[in-house]
């Protein structure tokens, strides 16, 4: 069994803390067995038990730290000795599917605008994803996915209802800031229309006016419509070739909600860089504040390898513990588009190496079809 960090008994700073922290948190998640995660979890407590000594809490910058620790403490919600189940499967293409996994303790700790990073295998790829729904009674989380890469079109094919995934981590990030805003609008672009649900429903159970734009290729891809409807004072459904509603892209949606509500008090997109860049662009002119929810690439998830490292205001930040959650108008669009493309010919050797080995199979309604 590998050694665990070693704890420290004496009182500790704020930088150790925060050092030792997210050394631990990132320790679980790759943790083996419950031995390992036992002695992570002692290692942990006594980091706590440091933070106590310093008091912790009476400057602001104590209350940031705190709540980044408590992030951390979620993120030992893993529970990989036993796999998740999951429990639904639903497909609503032949490249996006619908994952519900059961994790009553993950289920109760979620917030909207939150991500998890799922392994479908014990020596899969760390993949992350935004959390598009939780159910605190159910105890699941929903995960919708688009099958672009190996480990996506795998968990495809093998990701059954009555099957298990091999480790969940999360919930990962700052949640999304909900209140009575008055008038919000939520934007959600292909893939991003299923994560941007909760904050719609957080809008409203907040008592905010939502509007809700969501944008879809063509008719036959919308899916949640129902949901949307019964968590939107108004839903606007965007289609590129105009078989739906609003011809156009979501940009479109926006400006359509800004005529008829010059009262917009806030935007929230979520989607490809290229949209929610289009959208900030779209409310610029106007000065409604426009939150975008960032995906760039990203490794361990607790802010210790940097690689999701984002430019906004000038400033660097960390999407996975600074977000993913930033001022749209104030990110640095080129870079990130730039830093997400720069291993894209080596995401295509696996792509094309397993393709060459097997022939992809197609799965509808939880069943597998050759």
């Amino acid at each position: 069994m590998a050694t665990p960090p070693a704890a420290t008994t004496a009182p500790i700073s704020v930088p150790t803390a925060t050092s030792a922290a997210s050394n631990l948190a990132t320790a679980v998640a790759f943790a083996a067995d419950e031995g390992m995660l036992a002695a992570v979890h002692a290692c942990l407590d006594e980091v706590f038990d440091g933070l106590a000594e310093t008091g912790i809490g009476r400057e602001p910058q104590d209350e940031v730290a705190l709540l980044r620790y408590q992030q951390y403490e979620r993120a030992l919600a893993d529970d990989r000795a036993d796999g998740v189940p999951i429990v639904r499967r639903e497909d609503f293409s032949d490249v996006t599917y619908l994952l519900e996994v059961e994790h009553p303790l993950m289920a109760k700790a979620a917030r909207p605008g939150q991500f998890v990073i799922v392994m479908s295998h014990a020596d899969g790829e760390r993949i992350p994803l935004t959390i598009a729904d939780f159910d605190h009674e159910k105890g699941t989380i929903t995960l919708v996915i688009q099958a672009v890469g190996k480990t996506t079109r795998q968990m495809q094919r093998d990701c059954l209802a009555g099957t298990e995934l091999a480790s969940v981590t999360g919930p990962m990030g700052e949640p999304s800031r909900i209140g009575d805003v008055g008038k919000v609008v939520c934007v959600g672009g292909g893939l991003g229309v299923a994560p941007v649900f909760p904050q719609v429903r957080a809008f409203k159970e907040a008592g905010a006016y939502v509007i809700g734009v969501i944008g879809f290729r063509t008719a036959s891809l919308v899916f949640w419509e129902d949901k949307f409807a019964a968590h939107c004072d108004e839903l606007i459904i965007c289609t590129d070739d105009g078989s739906r509603d609003v011809h156009g892209r979501v940009t479109a949606g926006i400006e359509q909600a800004i005529e008829l509500h010059p009262d917009i008090a806030e935007l929230l997109a979520i989607g490809p860089p290229v949209m929610m860049q289009a959208c900030a662009e779209a409310t610029r002119p106007h000065g409604i504040p426009t939150t975008v929810s960032l995906n760039p690439v990203m490794v361990d998830g607790t802010g210790m390898c940097g690689a999701c490292r984002v430019s906004v205001g000038g400033r660097t930040r960390f999407a996975c513990v600074d977000g993913p959650e930033f001022d749209g108008h104030e990110v640095d669009w080129d870079e990130l588009k730039q830093r997400r493309g720069m291993y894209a010919a080596e995401e295509l050797i696996p792509l094309r190496s397993s393709a060459a080995q097997e022939p992809m199979h197609e799965h509808m309604q939880g069943r597998c079809h050759e």
